[in-house]
């Protein structure tokens, strides 16, 4: 009852309310109140404007000073805010496709390089899985695989990563000391390259005698066992470095020294050589032909490199020689031993002495593990007792002169790790300290003038003729 009664009193005064002229003010102040509100708006929306356009057009605007504070609208930006062009205005789509007055653009932060080394087990998808996902390495693998294949990245070799900002825009990997992968990214896209790796170059004369043996004269000059084994490599036609050196035999040669980023980054080419053995001079000069190819030539313009190694390997000792008459040491009985044998520790690599094609790659239960390689004019060269064969090797796989074809090992009837090298010449064994080796096509007619004037310096400082000159218009370093 209570509620009926409330009911029909608020009727009553809502029709008491609209009655007579009550309803005409009503109706006036909703339209003063509507026109309030709209000229609240225009005005709003020009001071607006009106600040937009003075920020875009660099003008100083009262009122900033709540932004900005402690920036005096009469006084310059300082240099440093103004040279890193932290703002800038431009135009931009919304979502829905129209266009909003401004965004402020995020500045570039710069280049930024991480150098790291590929680590034991790492794979390319380790190196770069925090910056690009699987679809993206796996994308790039397949860029790469007519340059470099990413599945050769080896534990040691170094590697850099660039970023734009936190954004990953470049990857390089040091394929070898020569050259290196590079890759530009680019939303998503790859630019894949081989380069050569820049490095600041310096020829060094570096000179020794001969007390015990190479590779502890050249370690007494400051040097490494590395330029030892290159120095012999070049000189392995003429110098058996296992049997023929001798106490004060001497070296003399100037080799680059390769930097990067000011640290030492290991040797360059041995522009020049001089070895002096048992009384005998060997020179040796670096000349890079019309054909792009580099080989070493003496004084006089003749090949250094000969049909031939001297030896299958360096530095070893001969342990038993060619003999008719040799007691087999396992089986006691004289018996003839057509060959040489170098000892050696297990692993040593065997180098083949000459350009040639495998013939033989098997086991014998007396060779062991052995190769034989056919060379030009009717030689045969064989290598037995191998730990394993080099990979690649194969019968009637083609080998140059000096490439690794197998490892020193104790396979077959045999009392210790050692290479047994044999050579036959028409069929019939040979001894093969003996083996005439024929020396190589001599510097090209065409070229000799710019061969000796090439060398002219360069012997210049290895005779000791005017080496205060030679030094000086080479740039020279002495090492004694």
């Amino acid at each position: 009852m209570a509620m009926r009664k409330n009911r029909r009193y608020g009727e009553r005064f809502s029709l008491s309310l609209l009655s007579g002229g009550r309803l005409i003010y009503f109706q006036a102040a909703l339209a003063a109140f509507s026109v309030i509100l709209a000229v609240i708006f225009v005005i709003n929306n020009v001071l607006l404007d009106n600040t937009q356009a003075s920020i875009q057009s660099g003008e100083s605007t009262k009122g900033l000073s709540a932004v900005e504070p402690g920036v005096d609208e009469n006084e310059e930006l300082p240099g440093k805010i103004k040279e890193s062009g932290a703002v800038k205005v431009r135009p931009e789509r919304t979502a829905s496709g129209n266009k909003s007055s401004a965004k402020i653009e995020v500045p570039d932060e710069g280049l930024r390089v991480e150098e790291k080394t590929v680590q034991p087990g790492q794979t390319v998808t380790d190196l770069l899985a925090d910056h690009l996902n699987a679809s993206d390495i796996y994308y790039l693998s397949k860029q790469c695989s007519d340059v470099f294949s990413l599945r050769k990245v080896r534990s040691g070799n170094s590697y850099r990563l660039y970023f734009n900002g936190e954004t990953l825009s470049g990857f390089e990997y040091d394929i070898d000391a020569s050259d290196k992968l590079s890759v530009e990214i680019d939303q998503g896209n790859f630019a894949v390259n081989k380069k050569s790796i820049e490095y600041d170059v310096t020829p060094h004369l570096v000179q020794g005698r001969i007390e015990s043996s190479l590779f502890e004269s050249v370690g007494n000059t400051g040097e490494s066992d590395q330029l030892a084994v290159e120095l012999a490599d070049i000189f392995a036609w003429d110098i058996d470095f296992i049997r023929d050196i001798r106490k004060g035999d001497s070296f003399r040669l100037i080799v680059e020294k390769r930097y990067r980023k000011g640290k030492w980054a290991g040797y360059g080419d041995i522009l020049a050589a001089r070895f002096v053995n048992q009384g005998r001079t060997y020179q040796a000069f670096l000349f890079s032909r019309d054909n792009g190819e580099k080989e070493y030539f003496d004084a006089k313009g003749q090949a250094v490199r000969k049909s031939f190694l001297k030896a299958p390997l360096h530095f070893s000792r001969i342990s038993s020689g060619y003999s008719l008459n040799r007691m087999h040491p396992i089986l006691k009985q004289v018996r003839p031993h057509q060959g040489i044998d170098y000892a050696a520790p297990q692993g040593t690599p065997i180098k083949s002495v000459g350009d040639g094609t495998v013939i033989t790659r098997a086991y014998h239960k007396g060779n062991g593990n052995y190769i034989q390689i056919r060379h030009p004019n009717s030689y045969v060269t064989m290598y037995n007792h191998l730990s394993r064969f080099a990979s690649g090797i194969r019968k009637g796989k083609r080998v140059v002169q000096g490439q690794v074809i197998g490892y020193v090992g104790t396979t077959g009837l045999s009392t210790g790790p050692h290479l047994d090298y044999r050579v036959k010449k028409h069929g019939r064994y040979v001894n093969p300290l003996k083996v005439e080796s024929t020396p190589c096509e001599p510097v090209p007619k065409g070229e000799q003038d710019r061969f000796f004037s090439q060398i002219k310096p360069l012997l210049a400082v290895l005779e000791g003729f005017q080496p205060l000159y030679a030094e000086a218009e080479q740039d020279f370093h002495t090492e004694n």
